[in-house]
Protein backbone atom coordinates (compact mmCIF):
# COMPACT_ATOMS: atom_id res chain seq x y z
CA UNK A 1 0.00 0.00 0.00
CA UNK A 2 1.35 3.35 -0.98
CA UNK A 3 0.43 6.99 -0.59
CA UNK A 4 -0.64 9.45 -3.25
CA UNK A 5 -1.16 13.18 -3.46
CA UNK A 6 -4.51 14.79 -4.19
CA UNK A 7 -6.35 17.97 -3.38
CA UNK A 8 -7.77 18.72 0.02
CA UNK A 9 -10.79 20.21 -1.70
CA UNK A 10 -11.42 16.84 -3.30
CA UNK A 11 -11.55 15.14 0.09
CA UNK A 12 -13.84 17.82 1.47
CA UNK A 13 -16.18 17.59 -1.51
CA UNK A 14 -17.06 13.99 -0.74
CA UNK A 15 -17.19 14.63 2.98
CA UNK A 16 -19.72 17.38 2.33
CA UNK A 17 -21.83 15.10 0.17
CA UNK A 18 -21.73 12.39 2.83
CA UNK A 19 -22.51 14.74 5.71
CA UNK A 20 -25.88 13.96 7.18
CA UNK A 21 -26.18 10.67 5.31
CA UNK A 22 -24.71 8.31 7.89
CA UNK A 23 -27.92 6.87 9.28
CA UNK A 24 -27.94 3.10 8.96
CA UNK A 25 -30.64 2.30 6.40
CA UNK A 26 -32.13 -1.14 6.94
CA UNK A 27 -32.26 -3.52 4.03
CA UNK A 28 -35.72 -4.91 3.44
CA UNK A 29 -36.51 -8.14 1.67
CA UNK A 30 -38.74 -8.47 -1.38
CA UNK A 31 -41.13 -11.20 -2.39
CA UNK A 32 -40.55 -13.77 -5.09
CA UNK A 33 -41.16 -12.78 -8.70
CA UNK A 34 -41.01 -14.13 -12.22
CA UNK A 35 -37.45 -13.03 -12.98
CA UNK A 36 -36.06 -13.69 -9.53
CA UNK A 37 -32.89 -15.82 -9.70
CA UNK A 38 -33.38 -19.48 -8.96
CA UNK A 39 -31.17 -21.04 -6.31
CA UNK A 40 -27.84 -21.69 -8.00
CA UNK A 41 -25.69 -24.77 -7.58
CA UNK A 42 -23.07 -22.18 -8.21
CA UNK A 43 -18.16 -12.03 -9.25
CA UNK A 44 -15.28 -10.73 -10.35
CA UNK A 45 -11.95 -12.46 -11.06
CA UNK A 46 -12.35 -16.02 -9.65
CA UNK A 47 -13.91 -14.62 -6.49
CA UNK A 48 -16.33 -17.42 -5.56
CA UNK A 49 -15.67 -21.15 -5.25
CA UNK A 50 -18.23 -22.46 -7.75
CA UNK A 51 -17.97 -19.82 -10.47
CA UNK A 52 -14.17 -20.02 -10.52
CA UNK A 53 -14.52 -23.41 -12.21
CA UNK A 54 -16.71 -22.09 -15.07
CA UNK A 55 -14.99 -18.99 -16.44
CA UNK A 56 -17.33 -18.55 -19.43
CA UNK A 57 -20.06 -17.57 -16.97
CA UNK A 58 -17.91 -15.51 -14.59
CA UNK A 59 -18.50 -11.74 -14.53
CA UNK A 60 -15.21 -9.95 -13.99
CA UNK A 61 -16.08 -6.23 -13.99
CA UNK A 62 -18.85 -3.75 -14.72
CA UNK A 63 -18.46 -0.14 -15.89
CA UNK A 64 -21.08 2.56 -16.41
CA UNK A 65 -20.46 6.19 -17.36
CA UNK A 66 -21.82 9.08 -19.37
CA UNK A 67 -20.16 8.75 -22.79
CA UNK A 68 -17.40 11.37 -22.95
CA UNK A 69 -17.74 11.95 -26.71
CA UNK A 70 -21.57 11.58 -26.79
CA UNK A 71 -22.83 13.02 -23.48
CA UNK A 72 -26.48 12.41 -24.34
CA UNK A 73 -25.76 8.67 -24.11
CA UNK A 74 -24.71 6.27 -21.37
CA UNK A 75 -22.20 3.48 -21.91
CA UNK A 76 -22.29 0.19 -20.00
CA UNK A 77 -19.44 -2.33 -20.31
CA UNK A 78 -19.62 -5.79 -18.78
CA UNK A 79 -16.77 -8.29 -18.90
CA UNK A 80 -16.56 -12.06 -18.56
CA UNK A 81 -13.89 -14.83 -18.54
CA UNK A 82 -11.02 -13.74 -16.29
CA UNK A 83 -7.31 -14.29 -17.04
CA UNK A 84 -7.55 -15.06 -20.74
CA UNK A 85 -4.02 -16.04 -21.75
CA UNK A 86 -3.67 -14.54 -25.27
CA UNK A 87 -1.89 -17.60 -26.69
CA UNK A 88 -4.37 -20.04 -25.13
CA UNK A 89 -5.37 -21.92 -28.28
CA UNK A 90 -6.37 -23.84 -30.22
CA UNK A 91 -9.69 -23.40 -28.41
CA UNK A 92 -9.71 -19.65 -28.02
CA UNK A 93 -12.20 -17.70 -25.96
CA UNK A 94 -15.90 -17.74 -26.84
CA UNK A 95 -19.04 -16.69 -25.03
CA UNK A 96 -21.14 -19.61 -23.80
CA UNK A 97 -24.10 -20.65 -25.94
CA UNK A 98 -26.04 -21.97 -22.95
CA UNK A 99 -25.97 -18.63 -21.12
CA UNK A 100 -27.92 -15.41 -20.87
CA UNK A 101 -25.62 -12.45 -20.30
CA UNK A 102 -27.80 -9.77 -18.71
CA UNK A 103 -27.43 -6.05 -17.95
CA UNK A 104 -30.02 -4.82 -15.43
CA UNK A 105 -31.22 -1.23 -14.98
CA UNK A 106 -33.01 0.02 -11.84
CA UNK A 107 -34.23 3.53 -12.61
CA UNK A 108 -36.28 4.31 -9.50
CA UNK A 109 -34.13 3.07 -6.60
CA UNK A 110 -36.38 0.18 -5.54
CA UNK A 111 -33.60 -2.45 -5.97
CA UNK A 112 -35.53 -4.13 -8.78
CA UNK A 113 -34.82 -3.89 -12.49
CA UNK A 114 -37.13 -1.92 -14.73
CA UNK A 115 -35.11 -2.62 -17.86
CA UNK A 116 -32.98 -5.60 -18.91
CA UNK A 117 -30.68 -6.05 -21.91
CA UNK A 118 -30.02 -9.73 -22.64
CA UNK A 119 -27.14 -10.95 -24.84
CA UNK A 120 -27.27 -14.53 -26.17
CA UNK A 121 -24.61 -16.09 -28.43
CA UNK A 122 -24.30 -18.72 -31.15
CA UNK A 123 -21.12 -20.40 -32.41
CA UNK A 124 -20.48 -21.23 -36.07
CA UNK A 125 -17.79 -23.58 -37.43
CA UNK A 126 -16.89 -23.58 -41.15
CA UNK A 127 -14.57 -26.60 -41.18
CA UNK A 128 -14.82 -29.25 -38.47
CA UNK A 129 -11.95 -31.27 -39.96
CA UNK A 130 -9.23 -28.91 -38.75
CA UNK A 131 -8.09 -28.04 -35.24
CA UNK A 132 -7.35 -24.46 -36.28
CA UNK A 133 -9.31 -21.44 -35.04
CA UNK A 134 -8.35 -19.77 -38.32
CA UNK A 135 -6.88 -21.40 -41.41
CA UNK A 136 -5.09 -18.35 -42.78
CA UNK A 137 -4.67 -14.61 -42.24
CA UNK A 138 -8.00 -13.02 -41.26
CA UNK A 139 -8.74 -9.60 -42.73
CA UNK A 140 -12.48 -9.26 -42.01
CA UNK A 141 -15.14 -10.76 -39.77
CA UNK A 142 -16.60 -12.65 -42.74
CA UNK A 143 -13.21 -13.90 -43.94
CA UNK A 144 -13.50 -17.59 -44.99
CA UNK A 145 -10.25 -18.24 -43.11
CA UNK A 146 -11.89 -17.36 -39.79
CA UNK A 147 -13.01 -20.89 -39.01
CA UNK A 148 -14.79 -20.34 -35.69
CA UNK A 149 -17.08 -17.34 -35.36
CA UNK A 150 -19.84 -16.16 -33.04
CA UNK A 151 -22.92 -14.00 -33.47
CA UNK A 152 -25.36 -12.66 -30.92
CA UNK A 153 -28.83 -11.27 -30.37
CA UNK A 154 -29.90 -8.60 -27.89
CA UNK A 155 -33.35 -8.61 -26.35
CA UNK A 156 -34.65 -5.63 -24.37
CA UNK A 157 -37.14 -6.47 -21.64
CA UNK A 158 -39.26 -3.88 -19.85
CA UNK A 159 -40.19 -5.07 -16.37
CA UNK A 160 -42.77 -4.35 -13.71
CA UNK A 161 -42.17 -5.99 -10.32
CA UNK A 162 -39.71 -8.31 -12.12
CA UNK A 163 -42.36 -9.48 -14.58
CA UNK A 164 -41.70 -8.82 -18.25
CA UNK A 165 -44.34 -6.49 -19.70
CA UNK A 166 -42.66 -6.29 -23.12
CA UNK A 167 -39.84 -7.94 -25.06
CA UNK A 168 -38.14 -6.38 -28.08
CA UNK A 169 -35.29 -7.85 -30.12
CA UNK A 170 -33.02 -4.89 -30.79
CA UNK A 171 -30.12 -6.78 -32.40
CA UNK A 172 -30.09 -9.94 -34.50
CA UNK A 173 -27.13 -12.07 -35.60
CA UNK A 174 -24.47 -9.42 -34.93
CA UNK A 175 -20.87 -10.67 -35.38
CA UNK A 176 -18.48 -10.92 -32.42
CA UNK A 177 -14.89 -9.69 -32.60
CA UNK A 178 -12.67 -12.81 -32.43
CA UNK A 179 -9.85 -13.62 -30.06
CA UNK A 180 -6.60 -11.96 -31.14
CA UNK A 181 -4.67 -15.07 -32.16
CA UNK A 182 -1.53 -13.26 -33.29
CA UNK A 183 0.04 -10.99 -35.86
CA UNK A 184 0.28 -13.66 -38.56
CA UNK A 185 -3.34 -14.70 -38.12
CA UNK A 186 -4.79 -11.21 -37.68
CA UNK A 187 -2.38 -8.66 -39.13
CA UNK A 188 -4.80 -5.74 -38.62
CA UNK A 189 -6.84 -6.54 -35.53
CA UNK A 190 -8.03 -2.95 -35.18
CA UNK A 191 -10.02 -3.33 -38.40
CA UNK A 192 -11.73 -6.44 -37.00
CA UNK A 193 -12.59 -4.52 -33.83
CA UNK A 194 -14.16 -1.68 -35.81
CA UNK A 195 -16.22 -4.12 -37.88
CA UNK A 196 -17.69 -5.52 -34.66
CA UNK A 197 -19.15 -2.13 -33.63
CA UNK A 198 -22.77 -1.97 -34.79
CA UNK A 199 -25.26 0.87 -34.86
CA UNK A 200 -28.78 -0.19 -33.90
CA UNK A 201 -32.10 1.54 -34.29
CA UNK A 202 -32.85 4.50 -32.05
CA UNK A 203 -29.26 5.64 -31.51
CA UNK A 204 -28.04 2.54 -29.66
CA UNK A 205 -24.59 1.06 -30.40
CA UNK A 206 -23.32 -2.39 -29.44
CA UNK A 207 -20.06 -4.32 -29.37
CA UNK A 208 -19.10 -7.81 -28.24
CA UNK A 209 -15.70 -9.44 -28.41
CA UNK A 210 -12.31 -9.81 -26.83
CA UNK A 211 -10.58 -6.84 -25.18
CA UNK A 212 -7.64 -6.07 -22.96
CA UNK A 213 -8.71 -6.51 -19.35
CA UNK A 214 -9.29 -2.88 -18.29
CA UNK A 215 -9.06 -3.56 -14.55
CA UNK A 216 -5.71 -2.49 -13.16
CA UNK A 217 -4.56 -3.53 -9.70
CA UNK A 218 -2.06 -5.62 -7.77
CA UNK A 219 -3.97 -8.81 -7.00
CA UNK A 220 -1.24 -10.09 -4.70
CA UNK A 221 -3.24 -8.58 -1.86
CA UNK A 222 -4.25 -12.18 -1.18
CA UNK A 223 -0.72 -13.06 -0.07
CA UNK A 224 -1.24 -11.70 3.46
CA UNK A 225 -2.11 -8.25 2.10
CA UNK A 226 0.88 -7.69 -0.19
CA UNK A 227 3.32 -10.03 1.49
CA UNK A 228 2.68 -8.86 5.02
CA UNK A 229 5.28 -6.10 4.66
CA UNK A 230 4.18 -4.15 1.54
CA UNK A 231 6.94 -5.81 -0.47
CA UNK A 232 4.62 -6.86 -3.29
CA UNK A 233 2.80 -3.69 -4.37
CA UNK A 234 3.09 -1.92 -7.69
CA UNK A 235 2.67 -4.75 -10.20
CA UNK A 236 -0.41 -4.81 -12.43
CA UNK A 237 -1.33 -8.48 -12.06
CA UNK A 238 -3.79 -8.33 -14.97
CA UNK A 239 -1.29 -6.87 -17.43
CA UNK A 240 -1.20 -8.99 -20.58
CA UNK A 241 -4.49 -10.77 -19.93
CA UNK A 242 -7.70 -10.34 -21.90
CA UNK A 243 -11.43 -10.67 -21.21
CA UNK A 244 -14.59 -11.07 -23.27
CA UNK A 245 -16.60 -7.86 -23.25
CA UNK A 246 -20.05 -6.64 -24.16
CA UNK A 247 -20.48 -2.89 -24.49
CA UNK A 248 -23.76 -1.07 -24.96
CA UNK A 249 -24.19 2.65 -25.59
CA UNK A 250 -27.80 3.84 -25.28
CA UNK A 251 -29.55 7.21 -25.35
CA UNK A 252 -29.77 8.20 -21.72
CA UNK A 253 -33.48 8.97 -21.88
CA UNK A 254 -34.07 5.30 -22.70
CA UNK A 255 -32.84 4.07 -19.31
CA UNK A 256 -33.79 6.86 -16.87
CA UNK A 257 -37.14 7.19 -15.15
CA UNK A 258 -37.41 10.90 -15.97
CA UNK A 259 -35.25 13.97 -16.49
CA UNK A 260 -36.04 14.91 -12.88
CA UNK A 261 -34.74 11.53 -11.67
CA UNK A 262 -31.52 10.85 -13.62
CA UNK A 263 -29.97 8.24 -11.28
CA UNK A 264 -29.87 4.64 -12.45
CA UNK A 265 -28.62 1.52 -10.71
CA UNK A 266 -26.84 -1.07 -12.85
CA UNK A 267 -25.69 -4.64 -12.32
CA UNK A 268 -24.86 -7.60 -14.56
CA UNK A 269 -25.63 -11.29 -14.19
CA UNK A 270 -25.07 -14.58 -15.96
CA UNK A 271 -27.76 -17.23 -16.18
CA UNK A 272 -26.77 -20.75 -17.24
CA UNK A 273 -29.08 -23.42 -18.61
CA UNK A 274 -29.20 -26.43 -16.29
CA UNK A 275 -29.89 -30.08 -17.08
CA UNK A 276 -33.63 -29.49 -16.88
CA UNK A 277 -33.50 -26.73 -19.47
CA UNK A 278 -34.06 -23.89 -16.99
CA UNK A 279 -31.81 -20.84 -16.74
CA UNK A 280 -30.23 -20.41 -13.31
CA UNK A 281 -28.28 -17.35 -12.19
CA UNK A 282 -24.67 -18.28 -11.41
CA UNK A 283 -22.87 -14.92 -11.34
CA UNK A 284 -23.64 -11.33 -10.35
CA UNK A 285 -21.66 -8.11 -10.32
CA UNK A 286 -22.28 -4.47 -9.43
CA UNK A 287 -19.60 -2.56 -7.54
CA UNK A 288 -16.06 -3.91 -7.90
CA UNK A 289 -14.44 -6.16 -5.30
CA UNK A 290 -17.61 -6.79 -3.29
CA UNK A 291 -17.70 -10.55 -3.63
CA UNK A 292 -13.91 -10.76 -3.60
CA UNK A 293 -13.08 -8.94 -0.35
CA UNK A 294 -16.38 -8.00 1.35
CA UNK A 295 -18.28 -11.27 1.39
CA UNK A 296 -16.75 -14.21 3.30
CA UNK A 297 -16.31 -17.59 1.65
CA UNK A 298 -19.58 -18.89 3.08
CA UNK A 299 -21.60 -16.15 1.36
CA UNK A 300 -19.89 -15.94 -2.03
CA UNK A 301 -21.90 -18.54 -3.94
CA UNK A 302 -25.12 -17.31 -2.32
CA UNK A 303 -24.35 -13.74 -3.42
CA UNK A 304 -23.77 -14.87 -7.01
CA UNK A 305 -27.20 -16.51 -7.03
CA UNK A 306 -29.03 -13.64 -5.36
CA UNK A 307 -30.63 -10.37 -6.44
CA UNK A 308 -30.29 -6.81 -5.07
CA UNK A 309 -33.71 -6.83 -3.43
CA UNK A 310 -32.53 -9.66 -1.16
CA UNK A 311 -29.31 -7.99 -0.02
CA UNK A 312 -30.45 -7.71 3.60
CA UNK A 313 -28.76 -11.05 4.20
CA UNK A 314 -25.34 -9.51 3.45
CA UNK A 315 -25.68 -6.29 5.49
CA UNK A 316 -23.37 -7.44 8.30
CA UNK A 317 -20.56 -7.98 5.79
CA UNK A 318 -20.69 -4.24 5.07
CA UNK A 319 -21.30 -2.84 8.53
CA UNK A 320 -18.68 -5.15 10.11
CA UNK A 321 -16.13 -5.61 7.29
CA UNK A 322 -13.24 -8.02 7.65
CA UNK A 323 -10.63 -6.09 5.64
CA UNK A 324 -9.98 -3.23 8.13
CA UNK A 325 -9.44 -5.78 10.89
CA UNK A 326 -6.89 -7.63 8.76
CA UNK A 327 -5.07 -4.40 7.95
CA UNK A 328 -4.96 -3.53 11.64
CA UNK A 329 -3.61 -6.98 12.54
CA UNK A 330 -0.87 -6.92 9.90
CA UNK A 331 0.01 -3.23 9.52
CA UNK A 332 -1.18 -1.80 12.88
CA UNK A 333 -3.45 0.77 11.20
CA UNK A 334 -6.47 1.14 13.52
CA UNK A 335 -9.74 -0.10 12.07
CA UNK A 336 -12.60 2.45 12.11
CA UNK A 337 -15.36 1.95 14.66
CA UNK A 338 -18.31 -0.24 13.78
CA UNK A 339 -21.02 -0.36 12.56
CA UNK A 340 -19.75 1.08 9.29
CA UNK A 341 -22.79 3.11 8.31
CA UNK A 342 -20.59 5.23 6.04
CA UNK A 343 -20.02 2.19 3.82
CA UNK A 344 -23.74 1.45 3.71
CA UNK A 345 -24.46 4.95 2.45
CA UNK A 346 -21.75 5.13 -0.17
CA UNK A 347 -21.87 1.61 -1.60
CA UNK A 348 -25.45 0.47 -0.91
CA UNK A 349 -27.45 3.68 -1.27
CA UNK A 350 -25.33 6.11 -3.25
CA UNK A 351 -23.86 9.44 -2.18
CA UNK A 352 -26.59 11.77 -0.98
CA UNK A 353 -26.82 14.79 -3.23
CA UNK A 354 -24.92 13.03 -6.02
CA UNK A 355 -26.08 9.57 -7.04
CA UNK A 356 -28.58 8.52 -4.38
CA UNK A 357 -32.09 8.19 -5.83
CA UNK A 358 -35.10 9.32 -3.76
CA UNK A 359 -36.68 6.63 -1.58
CA UNK A 360 -33.68 4.41 -2.23
CA UNK A 361 -33.73 0.82 -1.07
CA UNK A 362 -30.19 -0.16 0.01
CA UNK A 363 -28.76 -2.78 -2.33
CA UNK A 364 -25.52 -3.65 -4.08
CA UNK A 365 -25.19 -2.15 -7.59
CA UNK A 366 -23.37 0.59 -9.45
CA UNK A 367 -25.29 3.87 -9.20
CA UNK A 368 -24.82 6.54 -11.86
CA UNK A 369 -26.19 10.07 -12.01
CA UNK A 370 -26.54 10.46 -15.75
CA UNK A 371 -26.97 14.25 -15.50
CA UNK A 372 -23.36 14.78 -14.36
CA UNK A 373 -21.33 15.86 -17.38
CA UNK A 374 -18.15 13.95 -18.22
CA UNK A 375 -14.99 15.47 -16.75
CA UNK A 376 -12.63 17.22 -19.16
CA UNK A 377 -9.69 15.80 -17.21
CA UNK A 378 -10.83 12.74 -15.24
CA UNK A 379 -9.13 12.12 -11.90
CA UNK A 380 -8.34 8.53 -11.09
CA UNK A 381 -9.80 8.73 -7.55
CA UNK A 382 -13.09 10.11 -8.83
CA UNK A 383 -15.42 11.61 -6.26
CA UNK A 384 -12.82 11.22 -3.53
CA UNK A 385 -10.70 13.79 -5.38
CA UNK A 386 -13.55 16.14 -6.30
CA UNK A 387 -14.33 14.57 -9.70
CA UNK A 388 -18.05 13.85 -9.37
CA UNK A 389 -18.21 12.16 -12.79
CA UNK A 390 -16.17 9.23 -11.47
CA UNK A 391 -16.39 6.32 -9.04
CA UNK A 392 -18.49 5.71 -6.99
CA UNK A 393 -20.75 7.72 -9.29
CA UNK A 394 -20.74 4.91 -11.80
CA UNK A 395 -17.34 3.63 -12.86
CA UNK A 396 -15.13 4.78 -15.72
CA UNK A 397 -12.40 2.67 -17.27
CA UNK A 398 -9.71 4.98 -15.84
CA UNK A 399 -11.06 5.06 -12.27
CA UNK A 400 -8.64 3.63 -9.71
CA UNK A 401 -11.31 1.79 -7.76
CA UNK A 402 -8.86 -0.16 -5.61
CA UNK A 403 -7.26 2.95 -4.12
CA UNK A 404 -10.58 4.78 -3.75
CA UNK A 405 -12.36 1.85 -2.12
CA UNK A 406 -9.42 1.04 0.15
CA UNK A 407 -9.22 4.61 1.44
CA UNK A 408 -12.94 4.71 2.15
CA UNK A 409 -12.89 1.30 3.83
CA UNK A 410 -10.05 2.55 6.04
CA UNK A 411 -12.18 5.46 7.25
CA UNK A 412 -11.54 8.37 4.89
CA UNK A 413 -15.13 9.56 5.35
CA UNK A 414 -15.24 9.24 9.14
CA UNK A 415 -12.14 11.24 9.99
CA UNK A 416 -9.38 8.68 9.40
CA UNK A 417 -7.62 10.48 6.53
CA UNK A 418 -5.30 8.24 4.56
CA UNK A 419 -3.67 7.88 1.16
CA UNK A 420 -3.55 4.09 0.93
CA UNK A 421 -3.17 2.37 -2.41
CA UNK A 422 -1.61 -0.53 -4.31
CA UNK A 423 0.79 1.63 -6.41
CA UNK A 424 -0.95 0.64 -9.66
CA UNK A 425 -2.54 3.87 -10.84
CA UNK A 426 -3.44 3.21 -14.46
CA UNK A 427 -3.96 0.48 -17.02
CA UNK A 428 -0.96 -0.77 -18.98
CA UNK A 429 -2.76 0.06 -22.25
CA UNK A 430 -4.40 3.34 -23.21
CA UNK A 431 -8.17 3.33 -23.62
CA UNK A 432 -9.92 4.56 -26.75
CA UNK A 433 -11.56 7.96 -27.20
CA UNK A 434 -14.70 6.51 -28.80
CA UNK A 435 -17.00 3.53 -28.32
CA UNK A 436 -16.33 0.84 -27.18
CA UNK A 437 -13.41 2.68 -25.45
CA UNK A 438 -11.70 -0.59 -24.47
CA UNK A 439 -8.10 -1.26 -25.44
CA UNK A 440 -7.50 -3.93 -28.08
CA UNK A 441 -6.68 -7.37 -26.67
CA UNK A 442 -3.09 -8.50 -26.36
CA UNK A 443 -2.20 -10.78 -29.25
CA UNK A 444 -1.08 -14.36 -28.83
CA UNK A 445 2.17 -13.77 -30.74
CA UNK A 446 3.47 -11.16 -28.35
CA UNK A 447 6.38 -13.32 -27.13
CA UNK A 448 10.05 -13.08 -28.15
CA UNK A 449 11.09 -14.22 -31.62
CA UNK A 450 12.71 -17.62 -32.06
CA UNK A 451 16.48 -17.99 -31.97
CA UNK A 452 18.10 -16.71 -35.15
CA UNK A 453 15.06 -14.76 -36.32
CA UNK A 454 15.70 -11.16 -37.29
CA UNK A 455 12.15 -9.88 -37.81
CA UNK A 456 8.52 -10.83 -37.54
CA UNK A 457 8.45 -11.63 -41.28
CA UNK A 458 11.19 -14.28 -41.12
CA UNK A 459 9.36 -17.62 -41.26
CA UNK A 460 11.46 -19.96 -39.11
CA UNK A 461 11.13 -22.18 -36.07
CA UNK A 462 13.58 -24.00 -33.84
CA UNK A 463 12.86 -27.36 -35.56
CA UNK A 464 16.30 -27.39 -37.21
CA UNK A 465 15.40 -24.19 -39.11
CA UNK A 466 13.01 -26.39 -41.08
CA UNK A 467 11.16 -23.33 -42.37
CA UNK A 468 14.25 -21.40 -43.50
CA UNK A 469 13.30 -19.23 -46.54
CA UNK A 470 14.78 -20.70 -49.74
CA UNK A 471 14.97 -17.71 -52.07
CA UNK A 472 12.51 -15.10 -53.16
CA UNK A 473 9.92 -17.69 -54.11
CA UNK A 474 9.56 -19.04 -50.56
CA UNK A 475 10.14 -22.51 -49.10
CA UNK A 476 10.94 -25.59 -51.17
CA UNK A 477 8.60 -28.51 -50.40
CA UNK A 478 11.46 -31.04 -50.67
CA UNK A 479 13.52 -29.05 -48.15
CA UNK A 480 10.61 -29.06 -45.72
CA UNK A 481 10.04 -32.79 -46.01
CA UNK A 482 13.75 -33.62 -45.66
CA UNK A 483 14.10 -31.34 -42.65
CA UNK A 484 11.25 -33.16 -40.92
CA UNK A 485 12.92 -36.57 -41.11
CA UNK A 486 14.36 -36.41 -37.59
CA UNK A 487 11.64 -34.33 -36.03
CA UNK A 488 9.36 -37.17 -34.89
CA UNK A 489 5.56 -37.22 -35.01
CA UNK A 490 5.16 -33.83 -33.34
CA UNK A 491 7.64 -32.25 -35.71
CA UNK A 492 5.90 -33.77 -38.73
CA UNK A 493 2.58 -32.34 -37.58
CA UNK A 494 3.97 -28.85 -37.03
CA UNK A 495 5.88 -28.86 -40.32
CA UNK A 496 2.81 -30.12 -42.16
CA UNK A 497 0.74 -27.25 -40.76
CA UNK A 498 3.50 -24.81 -41.69
CA UNK A 499 3.63 -26.18 -45.23
CA UNK A 500 -0.12 -25.82 -45.59
CA UNK A 501 0.11 -22.24 -44.32
CA UNK A 502 3.03 -21.40 -46.65
CA UNK A 503 1.20 -22.79 -49.68
CA UNK A 504 -1.86 -20.69 -48.85
CA UNK A 505 0.27 -17.55 -48.46
CA UNK A 506 2.05 -18.26 -51.79
CA UNK A 507 -1.32 -18.66 -53.58
CA UNK A 508 -2.51 -15.37 -52.15
CA UNK A 509 0.72 -13.65 -53.21
CA UNK A 510 0.06 -14.59 -56.84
Amino acid sequence: MTTDSRTVSGRRSLATLICGALAAGGLAAAGASALEPEAASASSHREAPLISGTPQFDNTDLYAFVSPDKPDTTTVIANWIPFEEPAGGPNFFTFAEDAQYDIHIDNNGDAQGELLFRYTFRTHVKNEKTFLYNTGPVTSLDDPDLNITQTYDIEMLKLKDQHAVSRTKIADDVPVAPSNVGKASMPDYDTLRKQAVHELAGGTTTFAGQADDPFFLDLRVFDLLYGGNLSEVGNDTLKGYNVNSVALQVPTHLITEAAEQPVVGIWSTTQRKNAEGHFVQVSRLGNPLVNEVVNPVGDKDTFNASAPWDDAQFLKNVTEPELPKLIEAIYKIPAPDEPRDDLVDVFLKGVEGLNQPPHVRPSEMLRLNTSVAPAAKPKRLGVLDGDTAGFPNGRRLTDDVVDAALQVVEGELVGAKNDLGDAVDENDKKFGASFPYLANPTEGSRGPLAKGVDSGNDVRSQLGDALRPAGADGVDDTTLIAASAGAGAGGLLLIGVALMWWRRMRRRAY
